[in-house]
């Protein structure tokens, strides 16, 4: 227990210095939720195992995620894409699971209005049991914000940082 304590302390020590060096800031990111209006919604995402592609300094992975409204409804489904655009990625993830809370200034549910791509920046780190978070913007006319409701969790080896993107489409299957 206290070993795996301490590897994740030391993987959040990582992590810090990683977004610290792709330029993510507390008050740059506040500064994005201000700008992007309310919350509506939790977008949860969760990486298709066996998606990825590796290049070092790209990387890219498919998803399927999940919107909740905060004014209730129907859940909206989405797939996509996720990675460094431009970068360092040296991970090697088995899974991975991202929460982000949704700020929209103009925002109708029911109308997959998520559809788009997005781009900002990231971090991760892993080793068996990994933490990551990416502040990300755009969507419809770049209006809508993605913030990390909490740190991502991820099981796998490796560290990557940079300039990540996330496009998402309705997955009405």
């Amino acid at each position: 227990m206290k070993r795996k304590m301490k590897r994740i302390s030391l993987l959040s020590a990582v992590l810090l210095g990683m977004l610290g060096a792709s330029g993510i800031t507390t008050s740059q990111a506040a500064e994005e939720v201000s700008s992007a209006g309310t919350k509506v919604g939790v977008l949860t995402c969760k990486r298709v195992e066996g998606s990825g592609v590796n290049l070092i300094i790209h990387s890219t992975a498919d998803i399927k995620c999940t919107f909740e409204s905060t004014a209730g409804g129907s859940k909206e489904h989405y797939k996509g894409e996720t990675g460094v655009g431009l970068g360092v990625d040296l991970n090697f993830k088995k899974n991975e699971t991202m929460v982000f809370a949704v700020f929209s200034a103009d925002f109708k549910p029911g109308t997959y209005q998520l559809a788009g791509k997005y781009g900002g920046a990231g971090a991760s780190a892993a080793a068996g049991v990994g933490v990551g978070a990416q502040v990300l913007l755009g969507g419809n006319n770049r209006s809508i914000s993605l913030q990390p409701i909490a740190l991502s969790g991820s099981t796998g080896v490796g560290a990557a940082a940079g300039i990540t993107y996330l496009y998402l489409e309705p997955d009405k299957d």
